[in-house]
């Protein structure tokens, strides 16, 4: 029943054109107005351009020439590599952030804050650069056992972060129920905790999943052969980009299955708590004699993912002279990286505000379509949009080859769904009441996103530019292909200068990327909290 005290309004009186539902939802019948509709298209439509690529790309010799080359025993090899890796990787990562997120949120281990914040710091630390300090130290390590050390190190966050937040949110009651029974803590975790975790501890195993798949860097310098490294030196070894287009759709076809097996895994299982009412916070479970060993293993952890890494730098700073690195060359290249990655954002930023706002204030199937649209760049790796892009400059826009536009457009491509995300959140935390009144009051569609949208949404959406500014620092693979000639980044010299070895020249440049990577991020953590 409405409030006594709500206005009235009649029931078939017309609503302002643009306006949405006074109630808080999102409307489902009036469409979006052109002034969003037109650049969220846009954006839209460069998303999905690399799998268009990829559909006219493979395919231009004929089916069977790119039959062959999928079934071709090259093509095989590289795909059990590439999922060898992937389920060693997952593994490892579900074993160590499960564990981490258990100890850290459920027991009673001491300086348990200074422990989750420590375990995070990995997702600051680019794999490259973790491949770098591993294999400086030991060359022996190239190969599988290398990329599989580096990705687990860089990539665990992924499954501890989303898992210790599940914990948090969790009723304890069911494991109270448990411990009661005479069940241990190990035989609680196992038979009522772990089963409530699966869908967080399946969908940080995915986000390991199609890190592994995408990954570029780490494999590249441990020297071992997966589908991005495959694709990689099929594009620079020929002239034919069918070969390369082809192994690119296995990927991106790797990477639908992946995600389809993860949202079959969720079931129809309730995860939600029983009870009404604000939930209790769990008692921590003492660890008892299990708490030497529990300290071990979390500070074995950090030491490998994060200690050793920045130690392995400092050492080879150490060694390094003004022979071996040019501190006036490491000015340049950081100023460009951050040159690029500020336009990158930029631009991501832009593209993803209209498509974010439709996404939070209209339903209805243009909408939805419009959002899927952007995400397409979740399912495809860095070195395929780099080959989409070189393909469409070469035929149709050739002045923008191996210049800078074309790399921030990558940029865009790449990480706007990190920025459609961001700003569809903030927007959504707006009234959208107030978007009804602005509009009651004679303001455009284009006004009340001016003067009404966009204020309260602006931090949101500048995290998520912080955000992807952070993220088009770190890039490699779509840089090593579409930088104009003799344009280096921090990630493409470090790159470089590790490919032939020379340890001590890489160093500054990783340690450059890491600290410049380190602002950014740490002013993310504060606005989060």
């Amino acid at each position: 029943m409405a409030s006594p005290d709500a206005p009235v309004r009649p029931e078939n009186a017309p609503r302002p054109e643009g306006a949405t539902a006074p109630s808080g939802r999102r409307r489902a019948s009036v469409r979006p107005p052109w002034i969003l509709t037109v650049p969220a298209t846009a954006a839209a439509l460069l998303a999905v351009l690399p799998l268009g690529y990829l559909a006219v790309r493979a395919l231009e010799r004929g089916p069977a020439y790119a039959w062959d080359v999928v079934a071709d025993e090259r093509t095989g090899e590289l795909l059990l590599n590439s999922l060898g890796l992937t389920a060693v990787v997952v593994t490892a990562c579900l074993l160590i952030g499960v564990s981490l997120a258990w100890l850290t949120v459920r027991t009673a281990l001491p300086a348990a804050r200074a422990w989750s914040v420590l375990v995070t710091l990995p997702l600051a630390v680019p794999s490259y650069v973790t491949a770098y300090a591993w294999l400086s130290a030991a060359p022996s390590l190239a190969g599988f056992t290398g990329s599989a050390i580096a990705l687990t190190l860089a990539s665990f966050p992924y499954v501890y972060l989303p898992v210790a937040a599940a914990l948090r949110g969790t009723d304890p009651g069911h494991e109270e129920v448990a411990r009661s029974l005479g069940k241990g803590p190990f035989r609680t975790f196992l038979r009522v905790t772990l089963p409530q975790l699966r869908p967080a501890a399946a969908g940080g195993g995915l986000l390991v999943a199609l890190y592994v798949l995408s990954d570029f860097g780490a494999v590249s310098l441990m020297r071992y052969d997966t589908f991005t490294r495959g694709i990689y030196t099929s594009y620079r070894a020929s002239f034919d980009r069918t070969p390369a287009a082809a192994l690119s759709a296995v990927l991106v076809l790797m990477t639908v299955l992946l995600v389809a097996a993860e949202t079959r895994t969720r079931g129809r299982a309730g995860y939600a708590r029983g009870g009404i009412g604000t939930a209790r916070r769990a008692v921590p479970a003492a660890l008892g004699r299990f708490k030497p060993l529990a300290l071990t293993w979390c500070g074995a952890i950090v030491a490998l993912a994060v200690a050793f890494p920045l130690a392995t730098l400092g050492y080879w700073l150490a060694v390094g002279t003004s022979a071996t690195w040019d501190p006036a060359t490491l000015t340049t290249t950081a100023l460009t990286t951050l040159g690029l990655a500020a336009a990158g954002a930029a631009l991501t930023a832009l593209l993803a505000l209209p498509v974010g706002v439709i996404a939070a204030r209209h339903r209805g199937r243009f909408a939805q379509l419009l959002e899927q649209a952007a995400y397409a760049g979740h399912a495809v790796p860095g070195i395929t949009v780099a080959l989409a892009l070189v393909f469409l400059a070469v035929r149709y826009a050739r002045p923008l080859y191996q210049e800078t536009p074309l790399l921030v457009c990558a940029y865009a491509v790449l990480f706007l769904p990190v920025a459609v995300a961001a700003t569809r959140a903030a927007v959504l935390q707006a009234p959208p009441v107030l978007d009804d009144v602005a509009r009651s009051l004679g303001r455009t569609p284009l006004g009340v996103l001016r003067e009404v949208t966009l204020p309260l949404a602006a931090p949101g959406v500048a995290a998520g530019a912080a955000l992807t500014f952070v993220v088009c620092m770190k890039e490699l693979p779509a840089t090593l292909l579409l930088r104009p000639t003799g344009m280096d980044t921090l990630a493409t010299r470090l790159w470089t200068e590790t490919g032939t070895g020379s340890f001590a020249a890489a160093a500054p440049y990783a340690a450059a990327l890491i600290l410049l990577a380190a602002v950014p991020s740490y002013l993310l953590g504060r606005h989060r909290t």
